[in-house]
């Protein structure tokens, strides 16, 4: 992404098996809009089709998560159509979605906060390692507006409704330590040690077997919409059809050899992400 120096870019970097992507806006706080949107989804998408991707990581420069959506364009809108702001919103769910749907686990890096839609970025990853001074802010009331980028669904999922409620209405800073009480932030490290404590996660997760990943992290998402029975099919077709793969034969085997499992070499030759792909989409 290019653009003026108030523009926030997406930078994407390698780290092995995990995937680095870092909002960087210094003049912003690492703001996001649909440039932002359209390229995260992208970026995520690719992850998940991508075989040597086992992990993302998502993380803001500058010590600094998202400050999300970019005050002066929230106000600039007003000018345009219904019809233009609704196709931005679109690009912004597409985002969310992409994350929350996608077969591989994304972690939120979150050092200094996040706010506004920064925080729906944050919580639409799968773990959030957070450092123990950054706050959470839903501070879309304070000009007149309501939550977007998954903010309510995700806030009435993980905490009491009183303490979500309390977050959108006051708007002040929630301590990412007291989310941490309700399970919503991960892991807290010191400040400036987040991103190292997020790729050390990465790499943990990353060690896994990706199609198990993609089934757990599916099985997750989709379990609320979903009564006991429906989920105890879902999860016995899969954990039936998973007996006969090259992860269960690799993971059984090191196992009972009292060895480590080598999941990446169980793949070579595999369809990889191909397979992690249906399995996600369509086995269960």
């Amino acid at each position: 992404m290019t653009g003026s120096d108030d523009r926030t870019l997406l930078h994407a970097d390698r780290r092995g098996a995990v995937l680095l992507l870092t909002l960087d806006g210094p003049r912003t706080r690492n703001a996001i809009g649909p440039d932002v949107y359209t390229e995260l989804q992208t970026s995520i998408i690719a992850a998940g089709a991508d075989p040597d991707i086992r992990a993302v990581v998502l993380t803001g420069a500058g010590g600094y998560f998202s400050s999300g959506g970019n005050v002066l364009a929230l106000r600039d809108s007003a000018t345009r159509t219904l019809a233009e702001v609704t196709a931005n919103t679109d690009r912004l769910n597409g985002m969310i979605k992409a994350i929350v749907d996608g077969p591989i686990p994304v972690i939120a890096a979150v050092e200094g906060g996040a706010a506004g839609a920064g925080v729906g970025l944050a919580l639409a990853c799968d773990l959030i390692v957070a450092g123990e001074m950054a706050a959470f802010t839903v501070a879309h009331i304070r000009v007149g507006l309501s939550p977007d980028g998954g903010v309510t669904h995700f806030l009435s999922s993980a905490l009491p409704r009183q303490l979500a409620l309390e977050m959108c209405l006051l708007g002040q800073p929630m301590p990412a330590a007291r989310l941490a009480q309700f399970g919503v932030v991960n892991t807290l490290t010191p400040q400036g040690g987040t991103l190292e404590a997020a790729l050390r996660l990465a790499d943990r997760v990353a060690s896994g077997p990706p199609e198990a990943t993609a089934r757990i992290k599916h099985q997750i998402t989709t379990a609320p919409t979903h009564d006991l029975a429906t989920q105890l099919e879902i999860e016995a077709r899969a954990i039936n059809l998973a007996r006969f793969g090259t992860e269960a034969a690799e993971g059984l085997s090191a196992f009972i050899a009292k060895r480590r499992p080598d999941f990446a070499g169980a793949h070579r030759g595999t369809a990889g992400a191909a397979g992690r792909e249906s399995l996600n989409r369509g086995e269960n």
